[in-house]
């Protein structure tokens, strides 16, 4: 493998949470210059911290994903024949409820201040 191939396949072994000693094992990178590049070298931590980045925006997406199926479910449960199971999904809905409507508005308020941030700094 290329050394921007181990590169590569390191950044994205670190981004995934393996130790540095591991990932240099698992990529074929001596111990000691794995280390190096992650003390010494800031293109390196940047594309591990892009890589770590990349993964997480699509863990979100399967999350969201499983969430509409999930909110699904409770829309489905509501209407079960059994009261426990009903009783269950009502009482998951109204605590989610809240929550999302917290994380909502919490996010339009950031959007808000961010756009009024540039308008203050696009007039400088």
């Amino acid at each position: 493998m290329a050394r921007n191939g181990k590169r590569q396949a390191l950044a994205l072994a670190l981004a995934e949470g393996a130790s540095v000693k591991d990932a240099a094992a698992a990529c074929g990178v001596g111990t000691r210059t794995a280390y190096r590049w992650c003390a010494e070298d800031p293109d390196f931590r940047r594309l591990v911290e892009a890589l770590r980045q990349e993964l997480f925006a699509q863990a979100c997406g399967r999350l969201c994903k499983s969430a509409a199926l999930a909110a699904d479910t409770l829309g489905k449960l509501l209407g079960a024949r059994n009261q426990k199971v009903r009783l269950a999904a009502a009482k998951a809905v109204l605590q989610a409820a809240p929550k999302l409507r917290e994380a909502t508005d919490l996010s339009r308020r950031l959007d808000e201040l961010e756009e009024r941030l540039k308008k203050r700094e696009s007039k400088r």
